[in-house]
């Protein structure tokens, strides 16, 4: 009997002290013949962190934890401050991300290269731009979802720029730009409003 009412106190014990709920578990649903186009969009936007006044969240549950990818919220520029948009290869694009450090603490980085193909002065001009800065990129996918490449928690963004002139007279011209950044979660998505120099995409106020 009291061998008995030990096993009953160390299973009470353990249903109190076990506060940590397993509920990130989700089904992964696939419907074979579903196309999943590779690649992205021919348009990247970005801008410096410290334009940003506020930003989209992660879902979390009591615990802290990321339950989703999907962002709610909108990034809050500063007066005037507006998305810019680089025009690019898309057969030479490329998304990645891997997991990095460990157990506890393990987080996501996520690489983008893009290329664009012009080698001249605007080329050049933003080159500043990107270097030696903290800035936020967007993509789009292809089923048009707009990918997050940034975290403001590490607000670790890196940039690193290549400029080919070409080879001889069959050689190719471009401009190489990689940009590496870590997360929680692996390419959130945002379906907030960008607000670029030529208008606001995905404007759900009506205005």
């Amino acid at each position: 009997v009291v061998q008995s009412l030990n096993l009953l106190q160390m299973a009470t014990d353990t249903t109190t002290t076990n506060k940590c709920p397993l509920n990130l578990q989700k089904s992964l649903d696939w419907c074979q013949g579903v196309p999943e186009l590779p690649g992205i969009k021919a348009k990247v936007y970005y801008i410096n962190s410290q334009a940003v006044l506020g930003y989209p969240s992660l879902p979390r549950d009591e615990q802290g934890r990321a339950t989703g990818s999907t962002l709610t919220g909108n990034f809050v520029l500063a007066e005037g401050a507006k998305f810019k948009h680089i025009d690019h290869l898309p057969s030479k694009a490329q998304v990645q991300t891997e997991t990095q450090g460990e157990i506890p603490s393990q987080t996501i980085k996520t690489t983008l290269t893009i290329v664009h193909p012009g080698v001249g002065s605007a080329a050049s001009d933003i080159v500043p731009s990107l270097l030696n800065q903290d800035n936020i990129f967007l993509v789009e996918d292809m089923k048009g979802k707009i990918r997050v490449v940034y975290s403001p928690i590490y607000h670790d963004s890196v940039a690193t720029v290549a400029q080919d002139l070409g080879q001889g007279a069959t050689g190719t011209t471009g401009t190489t730009i990689v940009i590496t950044a870590s997360d929680e979660v692996s390419l959130p998505t945002y379906t907030g409003k960008i607000e670029t120099d030529e208008g606001t995409i995905n404007d759900t106020t009506g205005a």
